[in-house]
């Protein structure tokens, strides 16, 4: 489990100077922990030591903020953001009790079971009638909002203003979130469920190609189909990723902590075989808190929403964060399957609409789409749309297209750097420091902005 000082978290979003971001946290947080705000956009899930807690996310809470006082240049937090932010980004909030929330009941309840034995028989005209049934009153969720939650960025830029004040200084400045001035990330993903999907993958690949991107393909190394070299050797000389997703896709991978160690080891060999350093679990089914055993550079299973999966939750967030060792890349995009099948909408206005989202908090824009789907009829033409789409956006906004591993590269790269006075100059120092820029927080009508010197 990670456990982060008291300015940990504060100081791996950032990266500012060392005298900034220090909060000192009010006696007495209570025993429970519930639902509260700390300002208007972000609400919180932990221990206060101050007003009263809501055990649901539906109804009124009390606001922290008020609370807040000032002593000397730090700010005294009726609250733990470090333990407030690893609540929602392991999705405690989802699990009353300690261990995380698990894995749904759908998954290991009798129907459940049935289902993933029979759904690699089912057509997709039966199986998204069963899923929209199961799913029945997700437009009801009052928490994470939907359809991108941005509730830890609220966190952290509450807590700047905080230090700005505090600090009584005009700017920070901090090791700016992306490499050569990027203002947000994109990268798009590959999910392989059938034999079909497999031998789709060439066209999809040319696909991608001809706007300009490369992909990362996640495996199903047993049962689902054959995985020869040949198919592995053409996605790696195509400049694609190789990823890892499960062992055989029947839904049960989380099911309990001794079957997931027996399984996570042969997944963990696979990877070795296949050279895959990324994984993203079946069904996004998941437990954070078992990912010490784990040996994947990075993990792309958990959604910033997940309304529309089968195991609800999400981690308020579209910046990638540290599980341990692991580094998460969220999932910040509704997935195909669901956006066509359960929504049933043919168009990519939900899409244009999460990358506004991400992008405004310069965020990671994440895709999974699965050339199972996309090879049905309308849908390569719909695909094409949103990489089109996606590509002018990134070009537009200086946007960051990218393979996840290099994501992962940078993140671990600028967990690594830091601030320092150079003849009274900042720069950053550290691994690639040559591709990282110093950014400056600072507040227009209480607002946190960024300001990034301007490109060449």
């Amino acid at each position: 489990m990670l456990v982060s000082s008291l300015r940990g978290t504060f100081q791996d979003y950032y990266r500012s100077e060392d005298k900034y971001g220090h909060f000192e946290i009010a006696g007495g947080l209570s025993a429970d922990s519930g639902y509260f705000r700390f300002g208007e956009n972000a609400i919180c899930y932990g221990r206060t030591a101050a007003g009263s807690l809501q055990m649901n996310e539906a109804g009124p809470m009390y606001d922290v903020l008020q609370n807040v006082t000032i002593r000397g240049s730090n700010a005294v937090l009726p609250f733990d953001p470090n333990e407030v932010v690893d609540n929602l980004r392991y999705e405690r909030y989802m699990n009353r009790g300690a261990g995380g929330p698990g894995q749904p009941a759908v998954s290991k309840s009798l129907a459940g079971k049935i289902y993933y034995m029979l759904r690699p028989f089912m057509p997709v005209s039966i199986r998204k009638h069963l899923q929209r049934r199961y799913l029945k009153g997700w437009d009801r969720i009052a928490f994470p909002s939907w359809p991108v939650d941005r509730t830890v960025e609220n966190i952290f830029e509450q807590l700047m203003v905080l230090s700005l004040r505090s600090h009584k200084v005009g700017k920070i400045p901090f090791v700016w979130f992306w490499p050569e001035g990027y203002t947000g990330c994109a990268m798009m993903t590959h999910d392989i469920e059938t034999e079909a999907g497999r031998d789709f993958c060439k066209e999809l690949v040319e696909i991608d190609a001809s706007f300009g991107i490369k992909s990362s393909y996640q495996i199903v190394p047993e049962e689902r189909y054959e995985v020869p070299e040949t198919f592995l050797d053409f996605l790696r000389s195509s400049g694609c990723e190789v990823n890892l997703h499960g062992d055989n896709h029947d839904g049960t991978l989380f099911s309990n902590r001794e079957d997931f160690l027996r399984r996570i080891r042969r997944i963990n060999q696979y990877a070795k075989e296949y050279g895959a350093v990324g994984f993203r679990s079946p069904v996004l089914y998941r437990n954070l808190e078992w990912y010490d055993a784990m040996q994947f550079s990075y993990d792309m299973s958990v959604p910033a929403s997940a309304h529309l999966e089968p195991q609800r939750g999400g981690c308020c967030t579209v910046m990638p964060y540290f599980v341990g060792d692991v580094v998460e890349l969220p999932l910040t995009t509704t997935q195909d399957y669901s956006l066509w099948n359960i929504l049933q909408d043919r168009s990519i206005e939900l899409w244009k609409k999460e990358i506004d989202l991400v992008l405004g908090k310069n965020g990671l824009v994440s895709f999974n789409t699965h050339p199972d789907y996309i090879m049905s009829d309308g849908c390569v033409d719909l695909y094409r749309q949103l990489l089109q789409h996606l590509t002018e956006v990134c070009a537009g906004r200086h946007a960051w297209l990218a393979l996840p591993k290099e994501v992962d590269l940078w993140w671990r790269q600028r967990r690594q750097m830091e601030l320092v006075s150079d003849g009274g100059q900042l720069r950053v120092r550290g691994p690639s420091s040559e591709r990282a820029v110093v950014a400056y927080a600072s507040l227009d009508n209480g607002r946190v902005i960024y300001e990034l010197p301007d490109r060449q």
